[in-house]
């Protein structure tokens, strides 16, 4: 018995020493937080559009969205002016390993490819993904078995969670690559393409924004996956971010973003 307490209490002192090196590394040569305070604003990297998360409106050239409020609310937070650069899904990971911005945020997945090279926060909603599709439809697209057969078309934008869910899925259906995420739902209405599979809280915005359509069981999304943001390999910046992040979720900062684009 006293050996394993003595082997147990070796690993937890091995496991603080591991972070408190790390810390001390981010520490020695500067942290990322260190860095953005000392150059005065943050670069937040957005792709522009994925509402109700990120959009980059054509009327006023300004982003807004959830995820807009809560980096504004993250600047004021660190007393820095916020600095958005668009980015796009395709090139999400490709802009941020090569140091265009600091943060990703605006309804970035958290996934394991990801974290392969970055650090995510804490998770700030959970989601899946689930059809959207006409009306009239919502009954004959209810199962991936439904939907994976000849002559359907399944629309679906490139490069992110969305292509590669489909891609893994579907191997029936018809898959149409559509760039602008944007107008993508409008290809749906208009009869171009049957269905889009994507994510559970997009799908509910979306038929508030086109009657026509519907989100298929959107409370029993086909899959599970969260939303955090974006962040590097920094265990101080990260521990900073989370603790806001933490801190908004707890205080009805979050949801009230949240409630002011969705309901």
């Amino acid at each position: 018995m006293k050996f394993r307490k003595a082997i147990l209490y070796f690993r937890i002192v091995l496991i603080i020493g591991l972070l408190g090196s790390m810390v001390s590394v981010d520490v020695a040569w500067g942290s990322t937080l260190d860095k953005i305070i000392g150059r005065g604003h943050i670069l937040v990297g957005t792709a522009g559009d994925y509402k109700p998360f990120t959009y980059l409106s054509p009327t006023t050239n300004q982003f807004e969205g959830i995820d807009i409020d809560m980096a504004l609310h993250l600047g004021k937070s660190l007393g820095l002016e916020v600095r958005f650069v668009k980015t796009s899904w395709p090139t999400l990971m490709k802009d941020f390993l090569e140091g265009k911005y600091d943060i990703g945020m605006g309804g970035v997945s958290i996934n394991l490819e990801r974290q392969k090279k970055a650090f995510f926060t804490i998770s700030y909603l959970k989601d899946g993904k689930t059809p959207i599709t006409r009306r009239e439809n919502v009954a004959k697209f209810q199962t991936l078995d439904q939907i994976d057969q000849p002559g359907v078309k399944v629309i679906v934008n490139p490069g992110g969670t969305n292509e590669r869910f489909v891609r893994a899925h579907l191997k029936k259906a018809t898959i149409i690559i559509y760039e602008d995420n944007v107008t993508i739902f409008d290809q749906i209405v208009q009869g171009k393409a049957d269905l889009m599979i994507t994510d559970a809280v997009e799908t509910i915005l979306q038929q508030k924004l086109r009657p026509e359509l519907t989100a298929v069981h959107p409370d029993k999304p086909f899959t599970y996956s969260e939303k955090g943001y974006l962040l590097p390999q920094d265990v101080v910046f990260k521990f900073w971010v989370d603790q806001w992040l933490h801190l908004t979720l707890q205080d009805g900062t979050f949801q009230k973003f949240y409630d002011k684009w969705l309901k």
